[in-house]
């Protein structure tokens, strides 16, 4: 190594440029400060110092912007260009170090120490200039960047550090690499240096010819495909057929872009309709996939409207539309209030419980309207199949979403009030249970992620508010049971009959019938008539059927021209209706031996059950009659066996087993009779005939009985109030222990009744029977 040599130089900073030593090349300077080293130079010696930039937007740089090692070079030739800035020729001389910059304001001058090349063995050098020379010989045949004469030009270089030097100088490295081959003083590792550089490079060219090639490829399958489809377009515009399948693809997508559905089923629709758009549309494959797309984005993802929490309005809509259920109002209402209040509450799952005609879907309308809500109605009666609830796989020919996804499609929105109508008939067979499968969506906690079969996806149910009806509860599964809340609608009194015919049934008839206003007079007596002995019903849907029968016969009589006015009395209503159809029980004009008066439950409402004993000779057999269901007869059995048991008590002749046949009958055989209620009427039956002690005409009971004679508590107290008040009874005996289901008994029935709560039979038979014994 050589003495190294230290001076001071005028410096010149590169901006995204390197000059190695032996290199000539022009340069184009712009800043002052350089200029006027440029000038300083060439005043003094022609000797400057160029050293590289760290980053390219530094306009003043101090030494810390400057990479620590540079080259001497002489300048040459300098010309002034017309847009102002400076061409110079440089060549490079020879390499040297930055000991320090000063800032002359003029411009920069440089302390510098010269750097010379070191050299080791000479063979080292020759194998590795050998090297680098078969390198570059391949990497000029692959690379477009450097020409064959450059490699002719450097094959003629005979001195390694030259030879280097000019290589690194040609080859497309970033400047950070190429301030490395400067920096590095010794020809043995500057020659390593750029063999391993040109082998990196080499393989990064290849990669990207490979790459290259790839993209080509691919270029020429889409141009290929492209022309393909412009042709295939130009056939279906031949034939009629303007958009074709890719009209139909871009339908879809756009319909995908619309729906705004949660981000996972939008991945699922896009690759659907990647399916669909490369399978043939002769294929049967090619309609299932659509039909699936179609039902995606048909379904309501997001939209919802906007719930009307005013509670006032509310209260206003729902007694427009329905006279009394003052229960099912007041939890519509009490809903309301508390959404109110948290603005986040699940939509709750009301059961409407009672006999037809009550109006239980007309008030789930009435509910969706008064909170500003689509409605949507889905009937369930006599659904078999698992499939109609959560749909059937796509696999399946003519498969399709179950009934509540279907619903949901037609609600448009993800928040409507949803009818589950007639939620008691659904049935189980051999094609599944549906009532364990309405489990999931009638579950507030699960609901959120309802899966049908078909869409597969899960389906966000929890902000629907459900409305389920039916006749009878018992007939529902108990844990779907266990998920509703039950609202018992019973039937309605006589009273609201007369009210609901007068302010809804007959204005909504007359109109329906062609009649104006006034051209239809019924008077209250008749319409009292009407609803009692023409029909039979706790609701009302009946009694609407008659009056419609009403109006057209009055239509009949004005288009005649007998009459322009039709009014209504008590006495013409058998000249327009016929003989009156029912015979409501009535209370017996007398009291009676043997015959009790029971209160019976129907789905049809309240009715009044007249139990009959008969006491012959015989051996004691006892035999019941009417059709009688195994709980009934269970009754009569326990009640039987209960006077057998306090015969003396009684006063009855203990040996009457022996000497006598008793035979219980309930009329009308011809009817079905079941239920735990009537235990307390055949006993007190049973004590009137076996005593002789008649029955109080004014008296109903209900109530089933232990052997041991206490009165246990029965069901549908309102309905069979409902019936004893219609059948012109005073005195009801009911157990003690629905004391408390009298709040639901309307007044005005209240009034017209005297409710006797009793624990044990005695008392039923103290308040039921008279003293008086008859002779004979």
């Amino acid at each position: 190594m050589t003495d190294k040599q230290r001076k001071k130089i005028p410096l010149l900073p590169l901006r995204g440029l390197l000059v190695y030593p032996s290199m000539v090349l022009h340069l184009d300077v712009g800043r002052e400060k350089s200029v006027q080293a440029l000038e300083q130079s060439m005043m003094v010696d022609n000797e400057i110092f160029l050293v590289s930039q760290k980053e390219v937007n530094i306009d003043e740089p101090s030494k810390d912007d400057l990479y620590d090692m540079g080259t001497i070079a002489r300048v040459k030739q300098m010309v002034k260009l017309p847009n102002g800035t400076n061409r110079v020729l440089v060549e490079g001389l020879y390499r040297a170090q930055i000991e320090n910059v000063t800032d002359d304001d003029d411009f920069y001058h440089a302390d510098i120490l010269t750097i010379e090349d070191e050299h080791v063995e000479k063979n080292e050098e020759e194998a590795l200039m050998r090297t680098l020379m078969d390198q570059f010989e391949k990497f000029v045949k692959v690379s477009k960047k450097v020409t064959q004469e450059t490699f002719n030009t450097v094959s003629d270089i005979d001195e390694p550090s030259h030879m280097a030097d000019i290589i690194a100088s040609h080859l497309p490295i970033k400047l950070k690499e190429k301030q490395a081959v400067l920096e590095t003083a010794n020809v043995k590792d500057r020659l390593q240096k750029l063999v391993d550089m040109i082998g990196n490079e080499r393989e990064v060219l290849q990669i990207e010819q490979k790459i290259g090639k790839r993209v080509k490829k691919s270029m020429e399958k889409t141009q290929k495909e492209y022309y393909l489809r412009e042709q295939m377009k130009a056939i279906q515009n031949e034939l009629g057929d303007k958009d074709g399948k890719s009209g139909e693809v871009a339908q879809l997508k756009e319909k995908i872009e619309q729906a705004q559905m949660p981000e996972r089923v939008e991945e699922v629709a896009y690759k659907e309709l990647g399916r669909y758009e490369k399978v043939p549309q002769s294929s049967a494959e090619s309609s299932v996939i659509r039909n699936y797309i179609e039902w995606l984005v048909s379904l309501p993802w997001s939209k919802e409207t906007e719930d009307n929490l005013d509670v006032n309005r509310a209260e206003k809509i729902l007694d427009e539309d329905h006279y009394g259920l003052e229960k099912v109002k007041e939890r519509v209402l009490e809903y309301l209030a508390v959404q109110k209040l948290t603005q986040t509450i699940k939509g709750p799952i009301l059961c409407l419980a009672g006999p037809p005609g009550v109006g239980k879907t007309s008030l789930a309308k009435s509910i969706a309207r008064s909170i500003n809500r689509k409605f949507v109605r889905v009937s369930l009666g006599g659904i078999r199949d698992e499939a109609e609830i959560r749909g059937h796989r796509r696999t399946y020919i003519g498969a399709m979403p179950g009934r509540i996804i279907q619903g949901m499609k037609r609600a448009e929105t993800v928040n409507p009030v949803f009818l589950l109508d007639e939620i008691d008939k659904m049935a189980s067979d051999f094609r599944g249970d549906p009532s364990s499968a309405m489990l999931e969506v009638l579950d507030p906690e699960q609901n959120g992620t309802f899966s049908d079969h078909f869409i597969e996806e899960h389906y966000d149910l929890s902000k629907v508010m459900f409305v389920a009806t039916a006749n009878n509860v018992s007939n529902i599964p108990g844990p779907l049971r266990d998920r509703m809340e039950i609202i018992t609608i019973a039937g309605y009194t006589e009273v609201e009959k007369v009210h609901i015919s007068k302010e809804h049934l007959l204005p909504k008839q007359i109109k329906e019938n062609g009649l104006k206003k006034g051209q239809l007079q019924l008077r209250d007596d008749a319409l009292l008539k009407l609803i009692r002995r023409y029909t039979r019903e706790a609701g009302v849907r009946g009694l609407e059927r008659v009056l419609a029968s009403l109006c057209r016969k009055a239509a009949k009589i004005i288009v005649s021209g007998e009459k322009q006015r039709v009014v209504v009395t008590e006495k013409q209503l058998e000249e327009l209706l016929g003989r009156p159809k029912f015979r409501y029980g009535r209370a017996e004009l007398e009291d009676q031996i043997g015959a009790a008066t029971g209160l019976a439950y129907t789905t049809a409402g309240g009715d009044t059950l007249s139990i009959e004993v008969s006491i012959y000779p015989g051996k004691g057999n006892l035999t019941l009659t009417g059709k009688l269901g195994d709980v009934m007869k269970e009754s009569a059995q326990a009640a039987f066996s209960y006077i057998r048991s306090r015969a003396s008590e009684l006063h009855i002749d203990p040996e009457f087993v022996e000497k006598n046949d008793i035979h219980v009958h309930v009329p009308e055989g011809a009817t079905p009779k079941d239920g735990p209620s009537a235990g307390i009427t055949m006993a007190t039956a049973l004590v009137s005939a076996l005593t002789g002690r008649p029955v109080r005409k004014e008296v109903g009971m209900t109530g089933e009985i232990t052997l041991r004679g206490r009165v246990l508590p029965i069901g549908g107290l309102k309905e069979k109030s409902l019936s004893a008040h219609r059948a012109g009874l005073t005195k009801i005996i009911i157990p003690d222990q629905n004391e408390k289901d009298l709040e639901d008994i309307p007044d005005s029935i209240k009034e017209g009744l005297t409710f006797v709560p009793v624990k044990h039979l005695d008392e039923v038979l103290e308040q039921a029977l008279t003293e008086a014994v008859h002779e004979g």
